[in-house]
């Protein structure tokens, strides 16, 4: 059986939360306590359901979710953003927070999480927590035109890409490249390159620690060709929600990946500006890889893209460009007006329209995208072959 993708036969519905499949009876109940145990020690055991669903074919199931009273409290309609200032927590300043924001945003989740064994759930919330620190970390120019790394680490070729020099670690390369020391130099590359950077980055931390033979793999991936776009999103991430079953609009765990979409057709013509795609850094902040000390809000976030199509312009070439301070006075301004804010938002919280069609939708993406699994026996991370 594949745990990439869970298949909910004998259920009515998606329960939702955390699910551990399991091989036989005695692995589920380890694995249970394991994550009981856990969500104790970090003071979560309170509102927290646990559902025995026995065998379920050929595997053992156990199901966490919050009970209803401290899921509408805590999350009311799904809504995760406001989830560390019900519960008082600071998931900026400290690590436990975010662990715990984590796991109460996959608690609270509308879908499914499914892992095979508690060390693969481990694995995946200590990712999350290295894609939230490398995401706070992440900053680089803003060029639509041209991209560039630091030499020492990394080589182009137009068939491979940017592959890291032989005998450099692909962690370091990675951090090289997208976290400048203070008034260090910033690089230049999309968003979405910087967002499997960031991913990527997290995933080969977390694979040194727990499944160094992979890690190996991956360096040498990385220095024959990169993996990118498409094949990066086939290789490395799972998608859940859909546009025939989105996901609530304010619905995030800290560590999923996401886009946010330009809803105006004239602008979104403009290179880079089509969308914006960014991490989920928890407490209800985005990142912002041009202004890292300044990460975005939900609200910021709509405001910015909205006003995209007000700074529209053809540079002396002809190319259509976005006059970037243009776009900061009129965010201001929407900023100090509490009813254009509310009009702005009203139309950008909307769910996005499908590819292809500008109409009234807004801004908000349908899925999010988490990495896949890791651990030895259970990794679904899927390399091309050579």
């Amino acid at each position: 059986m594949s745990f990439a993708i869970l298949s909910l036969a004998g259920f009515e519905r998606d329960p939702g939360g955390i699910f551990l499949y399991t091989k036989c009876l005695q692995d589920g109940l380890v694995a249970q306590q394991q994550l009981r145990a856990h969500l104790a020690a970090l003071d979560l055991g309170r509102g927290v359901l646990v559902h025995d669903y026995g065998m379920c074919g050929s595997v053992f199931v156990s199901g966490f979710g919050l009970d209803a009273a401290c899921a509408d409290a805590w999350a009311p309609g799904h809504d995760t953003l406001e989830l560390c200032r019900r519960l008082g927590l600071d998931s900026c300043a400290s690590s436990a927070d975010l662990e715990r924001e984590i796991l109460l945003a996959m608690l609270r989740a509308p879908v499914a999480f499914v892992f095979p064994a508690y060390d693969e759930l481990a694995a995946a919330v200590r990712i999350r927590k290295n894609i939230v620190a490398a995401g706070r970390k992440t900053a680089m120019a803003f060029d639509t035109d041209e991209a560039e790394r630091p030499v020492e680490y990394w080589t182009y070729h137009e068939a491979s890409g940017f592959t890291v020099r032989p005998g450099k670690s692909l962690i370091e390369a990675l951090q090289k490249a997208t976290q400048p020391e203070d008034q260090g130099k910033m690089y230049s590359f999309s968003c979405y390159r910087a967002t499997e950077y960031v991913i990527l980055l997290g995933i080969a931390q977390e694979l040194a620690r727990a499944n160094p033979a992979l890690l190996e793999q991956l360096e040498r991936q990385w220095q024959h060709r990169a993996i990118m776009s498409g094949d990066f999103h086939d290789a490395f991430l799972c998608e859940y929600g859909s546009m025939s079953a989105p996901l609530p609009p304010k619905y995030y765990v800290p560590g999923d990946r996401l886009w946010f979409r330009n809803p105006d057709e004239a602008s979104s013509d403009v290179m880079g500006y089509e969308g914006s795609w960014v991490l989920y850094l928890g407490g209800g902040l985005f990142t912002n890889f041009w202004k890292r000390d300044r990460p975005y809000t939900l609200t910021a976030k709509c405001l910015e893209l909205y006003h995209w199509r007000d700074a529209v312009y053809r540079d002396q070439s002809s190319k259509l460009r976005i006059d970037e301070n243009v776009v900061e006075a009129c965010t201001a301004a929407s900023q100090a007006d509490p009813a254009q804010t509310a009009r702005i938002l009203d139309i950008m919280l909307r769910f996005r329209d499908p590819q292809g069609v500008y109409g009234s939708g807004g801004c908000i993406d349908t899925s999010r995208e988490y990495p896949r699994q890791v651990c030895p026996l259970t990794a679904t991370i899927a390399l091309p072959q050579r």
